[in-house]
């Protein structure tokens, strides 16, 4: 019986398949988790949109629904300092005056991992930890580190892997640029020379040490197999998981995932994020100066989203998809992954 020709993930995480469900935050949640990690995958819960109180919560319905493995994601980014939203607010106001609502002095909605998470994860101790733009300052690294947790970074280049490998992570995730939800570009790079997960992943794969876990694209086994051959040890899968029962989104998205029109644009939050069309971003462009950079534009959108999805309008808020949208599956999320690995495995079979 062919095998996966790396094994390097599944020795260091333990897990039956090489599948990695993607956090998603805002999509993904315990009832997805769990599920994954019944179908043999490392499942994963979104923390970045959490407090530390909800955190603590998720891993104990998580625990009383499994004793497998599970990810915590957390977000890495830099607050900006100073930033006005002014010109976002007075671009938004004609839905203010639509939807009669005004203006939110709220907060940002995504917030970077700090001391309070990093006694969350001391306290839960997660088999594995991922960051995402990014990795938190080298005191909170070596907190999560310490409680023996298998860390993993995201990369968009090259450079990010390196960055990421010399720094003591256990494994890089690999994000192309065909990935659906934020790029999770730390280093600079040019947005325009973002790399497509075929280019990506064999470099990278050259260029480190650890495992590489190819993100973006991949929609069925065909991915996952073309991920393997291209020297990936294991697949993050978001988007394919969005067609299951268990993602929590709603069914204009799940509509929306079959017609696989995806963009990335900043409207949403003030970071590149793919993810399908929708009423804003058809009125105003993908892209536009005015938004603040990420994560404050949602703060200003918020009233918007809220007042418009009480009328079953959904295209205010998010709706993260990647290219291969069109390529999922309408199975629970355990199902999903049991087939997903089963038919890589025939594929690599065949090519072998």
């Amino acid at each position: 019986m062919v095998g996966w020709p790396d094994r390097r993930w599944l020795d260091l995480v333990g897990t039956e398949q090489p599948i990695v469900q993607a956090p998603m935050a805002g999509a993904g949640g315990v009832e997805l988790c769990i599920a994954a990690i019944e179908g043999g995958a490392l499942g994963s819960l979104p923390c970045g949109m959490l407090s530390p109180e909800q955190v603590r919560a998720q891993v104990a319905e998580v625990r009383a629904g499994t004793d497998r493995p599970f990810n915590l994601n957390f977000f890495c980014h830099r607050m900006p300092d100073g930033v006005g939203d002014a010109a976002w607010r007075e671009l938004l106001r004609p839905y203010y005056e639509e939807f009669g609502v005004q203006p939110s002095n709220g907060g940002a909605m995504r917030l970077p991992f700090d001391a309070a998470m990093a006694e969350v994860v001391e306290e839960v101790r997660p088999a594995v930890v991922s960051f995402h733009f990014g990795l938190p300052e080298p005191s909170l690294l070596d907190r999560v580190k310490a409680t023996g947790a298998i860390v993993i970074g995201n990369a968009t280049t090259v450079e990010e892997a390196l960055w990421l490998d010399e720094r003591g992570v256990h494994a890089v995730i690999a994000q192309g640029f065909e990935a659906g939800g934020h790029s999770g570009r730390f280093l600079g790079s040019d947005p325009a020379e973002a790399l497509g997960l075929f280019a990506l992943v064999p470099q990278a794969a050259d260029a480190v040490r650890i495992p590489v876990i190819a993100a973006g694209g991949i929609g069925d086994a065909r991915g996952i197999a073309a991920a393997f051959t291209l020297g990936a040890s294991g697949v993050e899968i978001g988007t394919a998981y969005l067609h299951c029962p268990e993602a929590g989104i709603s069914d204009a998205h799940r509509r929306k995932l079959r017609e696989g029109r995806t963009v990335f644009t900043n409207l949403l939050s003030g970071g590149l994020a793919r993810g399908v069309h929708g009423r804003l971003i058809d009125d105003l462009g993908p892209i536009r100066p005015e938004a603040p950079r990420y994560p404050l534009a949602s703060a200003a959108l918020a009233p918007i989203r809220a007042a418009a999805e009480k009328r079953c309008e959904f295209g205010f808020g998010p709706m993260w998809a990647g290219q291969a949208a069109p390529l999922g599956q309408a199975l629970p999320a355990a199902e999903l992954t049991r087939q997903l690995g089963a038919d890589a495995l025939a594929i690599l079979g065949r090519a072998g």
